[in-house]
């Protein structure tokens, strides 16, 4: 993990297209700006790791208990 200092205003690039700004300091709280190309998705680390999580009970096929006794009370009332 690269560890760098910035005070407000100042910024960091990675690679050519994205720019990451301090913008807003306040308490134990810093506002980041990210200039990024669309095709770039940025999101909140536990944003994220909800999505992969999410991605892979997709995937495997769990479904939550609730969603599962509602499908079976919909099959039962189709017969």
């Amino acid at each position: 993990m690269l560890i760098l200092t910035r005070k407000l205003g100042e910024s960091i690039r990675i690679g050519d297209d994205i720019e990451v700004k301090i913008v807003a300091i306040a308490g134990d709280q810093i506002k980041l700006g990210i200039t990024a190309p669309r095709e770039v998705d940025v999101n909140r680390g536990e944003i994220y790791e909800a999505i992969q999580k999410e991605n892979s009970r997709a995937v495997s096929g769990d479904l939550p208990e609730d969603i599962l006794t509602a499908m079976k009370a919909m099959k039962k009332k189709k017969k």
